[in-house]
């Protein structure tokens, strides 16, 4: 049973504040990245800022439409509108324009559109559609190849764009799976891949095999509630090792530790398995397993960065992961926004005064790195209003999201988290030096028309969808 409500008056005027601050806000800085004494006029297209700032208007006017339609729209053409983003995928792969060798743009009647930015919506959405589908289960091996599938098809054609900084965005809907009920453990395993993968590029594989090597020693006593079993597992790996260095030194051939270590690692984890077997150590078996399959996800990791990467991509990585410098080559926009928003201080230099910015040493400053153009014009004060308001906003939305009626709207809702969430914690990170650049926008900050109008639509097809939560009776 549904009943009428007044759409004005249920509109969550909270979060479409904290939208237009974003918006103005963000503009603002937009226009002080690109100002220039020589183009002072605000709608000048030939500028960054007035070709914003249309972009704005056209988000503005496309959000009205949005509030026009009739919303179980978005529910029944869910998969149609993922449908047409695929297509558009794979249209971008061969009619593409190319910019800065990646062929991600669409020339639509002389604008440029990037499909991959609205794949984020549809994704949302068909993945929204399906788990509040009847009698849907989340774990079960139907559901998560469904959801897989949903959300690895567009990663793959959005890689061979190439534009890795945007599909990596898609591992964001874990964390939907994760409020719907995905067990803590796969999360957690998720995470331990990602620390996994960046010890092996940042340490030593036997330091890595060691690391490892003691974690599951330590969790076959955490999981059974013997720390005995800990106890007596490195006892066996040390005795073993130990075994092994002395016997190296009375034959001819001289292994290195990182060798001895592997080998005793194997004996040690098949001497543990079959003292499980007949102990009956619970799960100690599929410990040891995970082991294995996270030493050969080092050595494979190791494999790629050496033999498949070319010198020049090596160099990328290791200064990303500060291994290198190189503050005049791949370096030299992170060395520079970082110097920006250190120049800025407590309070900023001062609207429309930042010298990096004016002197053009930030390259991207428009784009990717328009948080630096906050934080030497605004200051400390700046960038900490800009994280507050964005934090409050995300705040709002796990409110809406857990006021839904309808399984389908709290899916989306937590989907458009998840996506603002990625963008804003890795875009920050990226300009501040604490996560590789990989080149995704601000939301509502970054120039870019399509980045404006897709996350504008993503936002507020949300805001519309809450605001007929009433409709559905409880």
């Amino acid at each position: 049973m549904t009943r009428t409500i007044n759409i004005l008056e249920e509109i969550d005027w909270i979060s479409v504040g904290l939208y237009l601050l974003l918006v103005i806000f963000g503009w603002m800085n937009m226009f002080a990245s690109s100002y220039n004494e020589q183009f002072q006029r605000i709608f000048d297209l030939h500028q960054n800022y007035g070709d914003q700032l249309l972009w704005i208007l056209v988000s503005f006017l496309a959000v009205f439409c949005l509030f026009i339609l009739d919303h179980r729209i978005f529910f029944f053409f869910s998969y149609p509108i993922y449908g047409i983003a695929i297509i558009l995928l794979m249209a971008v792969l061969v009619f593409g324009v190319e910019v800065h060798g990646s062929k991600s743009w669409l020339n639509v009647f002389g604008f440029r559109l990037q499909p991959s930015e609205f794949v984020k919506i549809a994704v949302a959405l068909a993945v929204a559609h399906y788990l509040s589908g009847f009698n849907v289960k989340l774990m079960t091996w139907k559901s998560l190849s469904v959801i897989t599938g949903f959300v690895v098809l567009p990663m793959i054609l959005i890689v061979l764009q190439p534009d890795y900084g945007t599909a990596m965005v898609f591992f964001c809907y874990i964390l939907v799976l994760y409020r719907e009920g995905l067990p803590g453990w796969i999360l957690g395993f998720s995470i331990l891949t990602a620390v996994v993968f960046l010890m092996s590029l940042l340490i030593p594989k036997l330091a890595v095999i060691i690391i490892l090597f003691s974690l599951a020693i330590i969790f076959i006593g955490v999981v059974n509630q013997k720390f005995s079993h800990s106890l007596y597992s490195a006892l066996i790996l040390a005795g073993i090792f130990g075994f092994l260095k002395i016997l190296s030194l009375f034959i001819p051939v001289k292994p290195d530790d990182y060798m001895i270590l592997l080998i005793s690692s194997c004996v040690t984890a098949i001497v543990l398995i079959v003292l499980a077997v007949r102990k009956k150590i619970a799960n100690a078996f599929f410990i040891l397993l995970l082991l294995f399959a996270f030493v050969g996800f080092t050595f494979s990791v190791d494999y790629v960065f050496n033999r498949v990467l070319k010198p020049h991509q090596q160099t990328r990585v290791n200064i990303l992961l500060g291994k290198d410098t190189d503050i005049k080559g791949v370096g030299y926009n992170l060395n520079q926004s970082k110097i920006a928003i250190g120049a800025g201080g407590f309070v900023g230099k001062g609207y429309l005064k930042g010298t990096q910015t004016k002197l053009d040493y930030v390259p991207e400053q428009s784009t990717d790195f328009i948080f630096c153009t906050v934080g030497e014009e605004w200051g400390f004060i700046g960038t900490f209003f800009v994280i507050v308001v964005f934090s409050v906003l995300l705040l709002r939305l796990i409110y809406l999201a857990e006021r839904q009626r309808s399984a389908f709207a709290r899916l989306y809702g937590y989907g458009v988290i998840s996506v603002l969430f990625f963008h804003v914690i890795i875009n920050i990170a990226m300009t501040i030096g604490l996560f590789p650049v990989i080149g995704i926008p601000l939301p509502f900050f970054s120039y870019g028309g399509s980045s404006m109008l897709a996350f504008s639509l993503l936002l507020f097809l949300f805001i519309r969808l809450d605001a007929v939560r009433k409709i559905y009776l409880k």
